[in-house]
C-alpha cells in the first residue's frame, strides 16, 4: 500500500492498494497541513482496520527532535479525527478509483493511459459505473482531470449550442432519467445542475433530449476561464434531495432538487473537449459494483 499527495492539492492524498486507488481529503489548516506534509513525505501514515494510524515507534526512529515529534503527533491526532469525521459525514467511506473495466461507456470512447488515467478525445462521451440494483439516495463522485482543449470535431447539443463541458452523472437510472452536475468551459464558465426526468421512458429513442429541468441554485459562484493544460477537480455530493457541487475544493453550486428519481449508478459526461482524468466514486457504492453481461451496458446516441 502506498499513499501520495496530489500535485497542487496539499490537503488531498491518494492511497494505492494494489490496482485500486482511494482518495482522501484532509481539513485545510496551515499547521495541520504542515504535519500532514511532513508525515506523508516520510511515508509514515498507514491504513489499518479502517483507521489511519501512526506507528508508536515513529518518534524514536524518525530522527525528529522530541518537541517537533510530540507537536506533530498532537496535530496528526486532530487531523486524523477530523479527516475520519469528514470522510464519514461526506461519503461514509473513502472515494474509490473506478477503472475502465468498471465503467459502462454508452457513448463515445474512453481509453486507458499508463498509470490508469482515462483519456477522452471524442466530441461526446457518456459513462456510468457498472452497478447492481442496490444504489442509494446518497451519492458522492469526483473527477480529477486535465483539460487538453477542444476536440478536433465538434457536436452541438440538441439545443444547437456548441458547449464544451465536463460533468458528473448521479442517480442515472437510464438515459432518460438522471441528474447532471456540469462544469461549463465554453461559451460560459459556471456549474449548472439539471434533472432529466421522463416517467415511463428508458431509451434515447423514446425521450431524446426531452425532460430536462435546470435547477436554480441557492448558492452559486462564477468560475474563471479554463485553459488547456490546467488540472482541476469537480466533486458532487448528493444527500437525499440536497446537492453540493465543488470545483477545486470550493462550493460552486448548492441547492435542493425537487422530486425524486429512482436510484441509479453514478457516472460522467463530456462534450466537445479532450481530457485525461481519474474518476472516483463513494467507496460504499463502489463495493456494490458488479460486472454484468453486455445486456446491461446499452449504447446510446446521447443523453
Amino acid at each position: 500500500m502506498q499513499r501520495s499527495k496530489l500535485p497542487g492539492q496539499p490537503n488531498t492524498a491518494i492511497e494505492h492498494r494494489g490496482n485500486r486507488r482511494h482518495r482522501w481529503r484532509f481539513p485545510a489548516a496551515s499547521s495541520h497541513s504542515f504535519a500532514l506534509d511532513m508525515l506523508l513525505s516520510k511515508g509514515k501514515i498507514v491504513q489499518a482496520s479502517g483507521a489511519t494510524t501512526l506507528p508508536a515507534s515513529w518518534c524514536i526512529f524518525s530522527g525528529e527532535g522530541a518537541p517537533m515529534c510530540k507537536r506533530a503527533l498532537a496535530i496528526l491526532t486532530l487531523v486524523i479525527c477530523s479527516a475520519c469525521a469528514l470522510a464519514q459525514n461526506e461519503s461514509g467511506a473513502a472515494l474509490q478509483g473506478i477503472d475502465r473495466n468498471d465503467l459502462c461507456v454508452t457513448n463515445g470512447n474512453v481509453s486507458v493511459l499508463s498509470g490508469g488515467w482515462l483519456s477522452i478525445d471524442t466530441p461526446s462521451s457518456r459513462a456510468v459505473v457498472r452497478a447492481d440494483a442496490k444504489d442509494t439516495a446518497d451519492q458522492v463522485a469526483e473527477i480529477h482531470f486535465r483539460y487538453l482543449g477542444p476536440t478536433q470535431t465538434s457536436k452541438p447539443l440538441a439545443s444547437g449550442e456548441l458547449r464544451r463541458q465536463i460533468g458528473l452523472k448521479l442517480q442515472a437510472e437510464d438515459t432518460c432519467n438522471l441528474i447532471y452536475a456540469m462544469w461549463h468551459i465554453e461559451p460560459d464558465t459556471m456549474v449548472a445542475v439539471s434533472v432529466k426526468r421522463n416517467t415511463g421512458m428508458h431509451t434515447h429513442e423514446q425521450c431524446h433530449a426531452g425532460g430536462y429541468v435546470n435547477i436554480k441554485a441557492q448558492r452559486r459562484i462564477d468560475l474563471p476561464p479554463m485553459r488547456p493544460g490546467e488540472t482541476h477537480t469537480l466533486r458532487a455530493e448528493l444527500h437525499g434531495s440536497a446537492l453540493t457541487v465543488t470545483t477545486d475544493g470550493k462550493v460552486s453550486w448548492q441547492g435542493t432538487l425537487e422530486g425524486n428519481l429512482p436510484p441509479g449508478p453514478m457516472g460522467f459526461r463530456t462534450d466537445n473537449a479532450r481530457f485525461v482524468l481519474e474518476y472516483y466514486a463513494d467507496g460504499a457504492a463502489s463495493r456494490r459494483t458488479a460486472r454484468p453481461g453486455s445486456a446491461r451496458c446499452v449504447l446510446s446516441a446521447g443523453d
